[in-house]
């Protein structure tokens, strides 16, 4: 299928502002360009074009809020300075499998200030020497080479785009378990109220009982006394 019908058939009756992720995977490219993607996909922030056979990125839209870029298994061997023109915001753009051969041809990337991973995995670039020094140097924004940072360090799962999605979720997740535990004492207090009250009624009948056999062996006593001095 090419890609623009892939994407009209990825839209699914929704409108291109409406989309925030779009992965249009294994499709066919026209002539190794890309084709339907427009700028009216003012919020897209995830874009996944592998394996499409590109051989230039030269007509992508402008994407003013895409964060991430997967661009594997093309053939793109240059031409990246329209990467710093179109998404200013870029953070994350995976290269892996395409024909990068030098360290020169990822110079455009300086101009993505947002840029913090990269990855170039079975590109010949990363068979040089120092490959890694020289990209950290060319590059001083990146925070992430090939999944690792400049210490060899792998990256976290927090690194990911959707970090604040991710951490609203978990402040939703501490403010539901606050409210259980809230529910959970005020249950508990209910069931030492009820138990205390049961504790005072039985005590409250052993009292009784305990006067009421004291008032019996009084009686008996004084009848018995009587008896006697009758008796006399």
């Amino acid at each position: 299928m090419d890609m623009k019908k892939r994407i009209h058939l990825e839209l699914r009756n929704r409108t291109p502002s409406d989309v925030r992720e779009f992965v249009l995977d294994n499709c066919r490219s026209n002539e190794g360009k890309i084709e339907g993607l427009t700028a009216e996909f003012v919020n897209l922030e995830f874009l996944s074009l592998l394996n499409v056979g590109l051989i230039s990125v030269s007509n992508l839209p402008k994407l003013g809020k895409l964060k991430k870029l997967e661009l594997s298994d093309n053939i793109i061997s240059g031409g990246l300075d329209v990467l710093a023109e179109k998404l200013p915001n870029l953070k994350h753009l995976n290269l892996s499998g395409n024909k990068l051969k030098d360290i020169s041809m990822l110079e455009p990337l300086k101009k993505l200030d947002s840029l913090k991973s990269l990855e170039l995995f079975n590109c010949e670039v990363t068979n040089l020497n120092d490959y890694r020094e020289s990209v950290f140097k060319l590059l001083p924004q990146l925070t992430y080479l090939d999944e690792y940072d400049v210490e060899d360090r792998a990256a976290s799962d927090s690194d990911g785009v959707d970090d604040d999605e991710d951490e609203e979720g978990e402040e939703e997740d501490f403010e539901e378990d606050d409210d259980d535990e809230g529910v959970e004492g005020e249950e508990k207090d209910e069931v030492s109220g009820d138990e205390e009250e049961e504790d005072l009624g039985i005590d409250g009948e052993v009292e009784d009982e305990e006067d009421e056999d004291e008032e019996g062996m009084s009686l008996s006593y004084f009848l018995s006394q009587a008896h006697v001095r009758n008796s006399c």
